[in-house]
């Protein structure tokens, strides 16, 4: 259905892939809207008939999620707006606000689920099931089916944690109705009343389903680290360029889906003539933009490259560095004789979470190149890095 609807309203031709993005999301809050009310209705006529208080709770689940799949529509239509004087960078990460509100209203309802349950343990009644009944909760388990696999689909597709918090509710409901189903019929053939139980362990599962889809909005508003196909897809760009050295301090800003900054710091010849030099950088920034779709400002750092010493003492402390430990890198080499002694200046790069503190690091390198020559004074500035 969501195929055939977005043929008929979605034309690819003349679209921006932004655009594109912002009609699917309205579409599919469109169609969420629509189901679960229809839904909603459906199951609410199912538990008045039966009198099962998981029945009607799982029915006013489905109105929550009407409210849910408005918010993922209301998310999309305030993220495709344009950058403005108080917004520079776009509203795309409301596109995450709107998925954490879902998750929050998946919470809300398993805590009221989990509540009306556990009444029904305590002061137990018997539910009438008829075959309409069974029939309805049939139909709804197929329906949230389909909702979870087409936001699922889409929600990876687009990158969109919102759909893809609307396709965890979409599949926690299906289970609940499942468990709700199993309760009913149980009821219907053995009298056994375990409506509250079933109510207990559906309602279990949506907290858990909701505590998930919280965490996958919350880590991208706080900042998580690029996938390292992103950072390898940037650094293979980068250094296909011929006047390009090496590249460090890879920065990406992640500003919603499809809004994305990138800063890094290009090594270069500092013999090599600078307005070339520049203009070879401005290549890879709009190279950066057509192919990955992301805004690049990159910082041009001279490194001497026809000075035999200094290239090969660069060599010799990398490997020192590297016995230390492979995870470290060092950049931006350079040497400064004095009268007395040289100082042998750069930056070592360590991943979070490295064995040793910054600290310890930096005495490591120090001794080490001491070792190399006693006249050899390490000036080391340590950073950390996702990269």
């Amino acid at each position: 259905m969501i195929s055939l609807l977005a043929r008929l309203f979605l034309k690819p031709e003349g679209r921006d892939e932004a655009a594109l993005r912002k009609g699917y999301g309205i579409l599919c809050g469109a169609v969420g809207i629509g189901l679960n009310v229809l839904l909603f209705a459906g199951k609410f006529f199912a538990g008045t008939l039966s009198g099962s208080i998981a029945i009607t709770a799982d029915a006013f689940n489905n109105l929550s999620d009407a409210g849910s799949s408005f918010v993922t529509l209301l998310g999309f239509q305030l993220a495709g707006q344009k950058p403005d004087s108080d917004h520079p960078f776009g509203h795309g990460r409301i596109e995450y606000l709107s998925g954490l509100a879902v998750a929050m209203l998946i919470i809300l309802m398993g805590f009221e689920l989990a509540k009306s349950s556990l009444d029904k343990i305590l002061h137990p009644a018997p539910v009438d099931s008829s075959w309409l009944v069974i029939a309805i909760l049939c139909v709804s388990i197929c329906v949230k089916l389909y909702m979870s696999f087409y936001n699922r689909s889409l929600g990876k597709k687009l990158n969109a944690p919102a759909m893809l918090a609307t396709a965890a509710d979409s599949l926690s409901d299906s289970v609940a109705t499942t468990a709700v189903l199993i309760a009913t019929l149980v009821g219907r053939f053995s009298g056994l009343m375990i409506d509250g139980w079933c109510g207990i362990l559906v309602a279990a599962f949506i907290l858990w389903s909701g505590f998930n889809a919280a965490k996958d909005t919350v880590n991208p508003l706080l900042g998580t680290p690029p996938t390292h196909e992103f950072v390898n897809q940037i650094k293979e760009l980068v250094m296909a360029h011929p006047g390009i050295i090496g590249i460090h301090d890879l920065i990406v800003h992640d500003y919603g889906p499809g809004r994305v900054m990138i800063s890094l710091h290009a090594e270069v010849s500092a013999s090599e003539n600078v307005l070339e030099l520049h203009d070879e950088i401005d290549n890879v920034e709009s190279e950066l933009r057509e192919k990955l779709g992301c805004e690049a400002v990159i910082h041009m750092d001279p490194i001497v490259t026809d000075d035999g010493v200094t290239e090969e003492t660069r060599e010799r402390v990398a490997a020192l560095v590297h016995c230390i430990d492979d995870a470290i890198n060092i950049h931006d080499f350079r040497m400064v004789a004095g009268p007395s002694h040289t100082n042998v200046i750069f930056d070592a790069v360590v991943p979070y979470g490295f064995r040793l503190t910054d600290s310890e690091v930096e005495e490591k390198i120090k001794t080490a190149v001491r070792t190399l020559d006693g006249n050899y004074f390490a000036v080391v500035k340590v950073e950390r890095s996702y990269t």
